[in-house]
């Protein structure tokens, strides 16, 4: 305890160590946080056109969501090898892993967006067997998949900005996306109608197309932001501004640095999100009302997570820069400080989650039922909540900041498959228990987690220096 103290102590006291972690954190946290809040409103304005519509939304987002992790295991990869490239100022590598990373999420966009475009259904099939939530949510899938190599693109180049230090770009056309997103909504979701302005009535335009509105609001912005965020990375001349040629050209040793390191973080995102969604697989056979109550949940909780997502990556980015520079101990007292900060941080968000509830849930327009699972579920994610977080700073921070993804692949996917997925099931499917009761079961996978990462934390396999073992090899 005393140790803990003083580390905290030391922590509160190193204002390089605060710079730096604020730096990356916040931009990062806030941009997390918008585009939750872009979430929440479209869940709120389509939450209007009933629970089906809200379920059937929220289960063809799914399919953006596996796609968009396996997008996010490529970015992390690279991510890691830039992250420790820049340690070592080597602009020269930085772009070969940005062509690199560039070439494999836009391949795999192509490929998760033809299977949505020409499959819709089936793919909305695998989520629920109800033919409403099918037939709704295959009409905006059509629509938002056109959507997803634009998303890979920006993800790609986010990740490398985000590894040379430039967060604040990011943010901004972020912001510009998601002001553009909301507007649009108001305009493709709804009807033409009158709304009473300082006691007149203002007649407001609107295409009334209804999920499909919001599918191609999504589009439109994401289209923007890349344009804008691409255009601006080379207009400004950014360390990540390469030109094509800059891009390729890969040595033996590069090629197989990147492999080593990326294809753990690639499958392991992909099969983890692979295995979450599964879980939606047995929450769409549990009812709309299930379905509705859990989507809003998870909404509701991303507000906290955005805070540790921001962490985890200024964790990835500083460690990682350190031990390409060499500076292994630094790096090491840096991820001690991390896990601080994270306990800290847990307890505030644990704190506001819990107390701002209700306000939350009050702007829905759902059923008393629903309300009261939805409040039930954040209790429960209160409660599991100093697992998971360590978890994300451990496992997307710490250890992938030093490459030991493989161990990271293991973790999540073996939490994933092997304790979450099956108690899902039995859970709803053949236990027949409440979605609130389910949702705690598949939580399980956290604590196995933490403890296991724990344990390879303190091992210290992930203090490495790629650098040193690309020379090597080269």
């Amino acid at each position: 305890m005393t140790m803990i103290l003083r580390d905290t102590k030391d922590m509160l006291q190193d204002r390089i160590f605060l710079g730096k972690a604020l730096k990356i954190a916040c931009p990062v946290a806030m941009q997390g946080m918008l585009n939750t809040i872009v979430n929440l409103a479209d869940t709120m304005m389509i939450g209007t056109l009933g629970a089906t519509a809200i379920a059937a939304v929220g289960l063809a987002n799914k399919y953006f969501f596996v796609f968009n992790l396996l997008v996010f295991g490529i970015v992390s990869g690279g991510g890691i090898l830039a992250a420790q490239y820049w340690g070592n100022m080597d602009v020269k590598n930085i772009r070969r892993v940005l062509g690199l990373s560039l070439m494999i999420a836009f391949g795999g966009a192509l490929f998760f967006s033809g299977a949505g475009f020409f499959f819709p259904e089936g793919v909305m099939g695998i989520f629920t067997e109800s033919s409403a939530s099918i037939r709704l949510g295959a009409s905006y899938l059509v629509v938002a998949v056109f959507s997803y190599p634009f998303t890979a693109v920006t993800n790609v180049y986010v990740s490398m900005l985000r590894a040379v230090g430039e967060v604040k770009l990011p943010v901004l056309t972020s912001c510009m996306a998601i002001v553009t997103n909301i507007i649009l909504n108001f305009f493709f979701i709804f009807p033409s109608r009158t709304v009473e302005l300082f006691g007149t009535g203002v007649g407001i335009y609107g295409l009334g197309l209804g999920v499909v509105g919001a599918a191609l609001a999504t589009l439109i912005a994401r289209i923007l932001e890349m344009l804008v965020l691409v255009s601006v990375i080379y207009v400004k001349r950014s360390p990540v501004a390469a030109r094509f040629s800059e891009m390729v050209g890969y040595s033996r040793a590069f090629i197989y640095q990147f492999i080593r390191t990326a294809s753990p973080v690639i499958l392991n995102e992909f099969m983890w999100g692979l295995g979450t969604t599964m879980y939606s697989l047995a929450y769409g056979r549990m009812g709309d009302d299930a379905v509705a109550a859990i989507t809003i949940a998870t909404t509701i909780q991303d507000i906290v997570v955005v805070l540790f997502q921001g962490l985890s990556a200024a964790t990835a980015v500083i460690l990682g820069n350190e031990m390409g520079a060499g500076k292994l101990k630094q790096a090491e007292k840096y991820a001690t400080y991390f896990f601080i900060l994270q306990f800290l941080v847990t307890v505030a968000g644990a704190v506001v989650i819990i107390l701002g509830r209700g306000l939350v849930i009050a702007c829905y327009s759902i059923t008393p039922q629903v309300a009261a699972d939805v409040n039930r579920l954040i209790l429960i994610f209160a409660v599991y909540m100093p697992a998971k977080m360590f978890n994300y700073v451990n496992v997307v921070g710490v250890l992938r900041s030093g490459g030991d993804t493989k161990m990271c692949l293991f973790l999540d996917t073996s939490g994933v498959w092997c304790i979450g997925v099956p108690l899902a099931f039995l859970g709803g499917l053949v236990w027949k228990l409440t979605i609130c009761q389910v949702y705690a079961l598949v939580m399980l996978e956290e604590v196995y987690k933490m403890v296991l990462g724990y344990w390879r934390y303190r091992q210290k396999k992930w203090l490495k220096n790629l650098n040193t073992e690309i020379s090597g090899a080269g």
